[in-house]
């Protein structure tokens, strides 16, 4: 544990299911008014956008330009923006990736990490399509789904979605499997605190975290 020299804000967009590019789509024309409305007036340091396959929907550059509507020349980072950057920062070529949701969501996260340059050496999912289904996904249950993937040939797991209950027990699969665990919403964290020089090792939450 350490200090945070920083203070936490949360604003919600609001999501219609199913996860489909439609809905997904549907989140971009709030994303200036809800960034507006956190402090409002106020300068922020970064904001977070917390969705993976809805900033691949919806594009990294359009969520960046319509936060910075609201909040100029604030840091913006999303989850599959962090992950790419964790990937590279630990030089890793090869994952196998776990997401959530439909075949059709999955396959555009599939090609996102595929365009950089990263292999997937093996998939899986729950194929859902409502967010709130993800959400009561039990974390033993994912823990072991996750466990019995076949990793032999990655260098890492990549568990995509935020909505996922990970964070606890990213940790117990790395020591499984022996090899780093990223997910959504630890690499959203690792970024973050890294674009206000917070650099310090944090315990618990992954080899990512050690690699400050």
């Amino acid at each position: 544990c350490f200090d945070l020299p920083m203070k936490l804000f949360v604003n919600r967009l609001p999501f219609e299911n199913p996860m489909s590019q439609k809905n997904y789509l549907k989140m971009s024309n709030h994303l200036e008014n809800i960034a507006k409305n956190i402090l409002p007036g106020e300068k922020i340091n970064t904001i977070a956008y917390g969705c993976t396959s809805g900033t691949i929907a919806i594009g990294e550059e359009n969520i960046v330009k319509n936060i910075q509507l609201a909040k100029p020349n604030c840091y913006v980072t999303t989850p599959i923006t962090a992950a790419v950057k964790a990937i590279k920062k630990l030089k890793l070529k090869k994952m196998a990736v776990f997401a959530p949701y439909p075949k059709e969501v999955n396959q555009t996260v599939i090609n996102y990490l595929t365009n950089e340059e990263i292999e997937i050496t093996s998939f899986g999912s729950y194929n859902l399509d409502s967010d709130l289904d993800v959400g009561k996904v039990d974390s033993i249950n994912l823990k072991q789904t996750i466990l019995e993937m076949d990793t032999e040939n990655a260098d890492a797991v990549f568990v995509s979605c935020t909505a996922l209950p990970i964070l606890e027990i990213i940790e117990q699969i790395e020591n499984k499997i022996q090899k780093p665990v990223l997910s959504s919403n630890q690499v959203l964290i690792w970024d973050s605190l890294r674009s206000i020089h917070i650099e310090n090792n944090i315990n618990n939450y992954g080899k990512l975290f050690k690699k400050f």
